[in-house]
């Protein structure tokens, strides 16, 4: 296991989650991350390629090419490093909702 990480930006999780079904490019991932957050979470241009070059000095992510692909499109991949450390986000974060609905429910009792 790997040592543990900081927590991830929002633009870093749903990338790295974007990510988690197969190799995809930067403006899908844009997409993806609008739809699945129904507009909350809009990731820019400028915010998604620099997100992009830190993923891959972290080595969450490579770039991925398919062969006999003509789409000219960069694909980025997730490493085995970068779903671990997905999955290690997703505890950490269902953990503090979890803290949270315990002492909130104590709250209301």
């Amino acid at each position: 296991m790997a040592k543990a990480s900081e927590p991830l930006t929002e633009s870093y999780f749903y990338i790295l989650l974007c990510l988690f079904n197969g190799p995809n490019h930067g403006y899908a991932i844009m997409q993806e991350t609008a739809a699945l957050t129904h507009d909350r979470v809009k990731i820019g241009a400028g915010t998604m390629y620099g997100a992009f070059t830190n993923l891959l000095k972290k080595e969450y992510i490579i770039e991925y090419s398919s062969e006999g692909s003509e789409d000219r499109r960069k694909l980025y991949k997730l490493t085995d490093l970068g779903i671990e450390v997905l999955q290690g986000e997703v505890r950490r974060l269902h953990q503090l909702t979890q803290n949270a609905i315990e002492v909130m429910g104590k709250c209301n009792e």
